[in-house]
């Protein structure tokens, strides 16, 4: 018997039980789907929170107060000295720039509306460290700073709770704390980050918030030094020279830092680590599913096997070989396996485009990838898995005795 004629032997026989056939299908096309589903979820949370990550900045490191160590207590707080001292292109040349900021939280107003944002105090170097852009207004100045003025620029987020729109803003008061300031610009959309939401932001110049709205407990404190080293490849010696700076006006020994330098790096390694680690338990799961149609399908065969006890007996008394019997039972079930596999992908694609469509109308910049690994993974996964799960009931065909398969009723 050869390949093509098992395969038609095999749809004839799948087509004589009809809904039996398709139960069993249908096993495998929710387990492929699940998986196809799943592992795009995960492959399109990584791509978005990655990309998230490379937009807040270029060549970035961060610095905050406090070490890995948890046994260094008291750290010493940033100070706008340390970030001088990390600009000065003597002590370290491989940095560009240099923007300290003061960060907190509170309640912006206008005409009646409230939200809570981040608030931020920057120097004039912050927007082109951070990679902030504008679509309208302009940025934060040396004048504005040393003027103490009451200005502010305002993330995409406040604007639409705020007023509804993204335009024709600049100009208007709106109310910090309640205390008035002047839109003097609108921030591009950077979407969610490493630390919340980028939109739901609004800047003011560094002094002003010093002075009025984020008190420290000395007048020269920050929150965090963003750094921007001369390239990428400049990044590893930036945090160095960065180190040694901070241990020296700092007085720690090496080993005991009380700060924490970060580069974009290292937050995409952390990210990339928790969504594997996250697409690997959704698939696993959605693997769940598919063991269990394996299972159905296993358990149809040996039904089939009993019912066509007399049919097998037949056969080899017709001068079938065991060799006959077992590809037949094997192609029926892989049969089954590849057709709910190859309608899965198309239910999983179908799966994965619906969750796009609500993350885009639920306002989250989140797309589901399918790859064509991840399809051929499915395919080839879900028709071993008929032939796994039905090497067994083929067996047990194969080793029947045509004498007492003939007497079977």
């Amino acid at each position: 018997m050869n390949l093509a004629q098992s395969i038609i032997e095999a749809l004839e026989s799948l087509n004589a039980n009809k809904l039996r056939s398709g139960l069993t299908i249908l096993g495998i096309v929710i387990g492929v789907a699940a998986v196809i589903a799943m592992l795009a979820v995960g492959r399109g949370a990584e791509a978005t929170i990655t990309g998230s990550i490379s937009g807040i900045g270029t060549n970035l490191l961060f610095i905050f107060r406090g070490g890995l160590d948890e046994s260094v207590r008291n750290p010493k707080p940033l100070t706008l000295g340390d970030a001088d001292a990390i600009a000065d292109p003597f002590q370290a040349p491989s940095i560009e720039a240099v923007a300290p900021a003061l960060q907190g939280n509170g309640e912006i107003s206008y005409g009646g509306e409230t939200v809570n944002a981040t608030i931020n105090g920057v120097t004039p170097t912050f927007f082109s460290v951070r990679n902030y852009g504008l679509t309208e207004g302009e940025p934060i100045s040396e004048v504005h700073v040393l003027g103490r003025a009451s200005v502010a620029l305002i993330g995409p987020d406040v604007a639409d709770k705020l007023f509804g729109r993204r335009d024709g803003l600049v100009g208007e008061t709106i109310r910090i704390e309640g205390q008035p300031f002047r839109i003097i610009g609108v921030l591009e959309s950077k979407g969610g980050g490493s630390f919340g939401s980028q939109d739901n932001v609004v800047i003011v110049p560094f002094s002003t918030a010093q002075a009025r709205l984020i008190r420290r407990s000395s007048s020269d404190r920050v929150d965090v030094i963003f750094v921007q080293a001369i390239s990428a490849d400049a990044v590893p010696q930036a945090a160095e020279e960065i180190a040694q700076i901070l241990r020296t006006r700092h007085r720690t020994a090496i080993g005991a830092d009380d700060f924490t330098v970060f580069s974009q790096e290292d937050f995409l390694d952390v990210a990339s680590t928790i969504t594997g680690v996250l697409t690997i338990f959704l698939g696993g799961i959605a693997g769940i599913s598919l063991l269990v149609g394996g299972i159905g399908i296993m358990n149809i065969m040996l039904v089939s096997v009993t019912e066509r006890t007399r049919e097998i007996g037949l056969r080899k008394a017709l001068g079938a070989r065991r060799k006959d019997i077992l590809i037949q039972f094997l192609t029926e079930s892989s049969l089954l396996s590849l057709i709910g596999g190859i309608i899965g992908i198309g239910f999983g694609w179908l799966i994965a485009f619906i969750v796009g469509q609500i993350a885009v109308r639920s306002g989250t910049p989140f797309s589901p990838t399918i790859g064509v690994d991840a399809v051929l993974l499915a395919t080839l996964f879900s028709a071993a898995v008929g032939l796994f799960f039905g090497i067994y009931p083929a067996n047990r065909a194969a080793s029947l005795e045509p004498v007492e398969a003939l007497r079977y009723e």
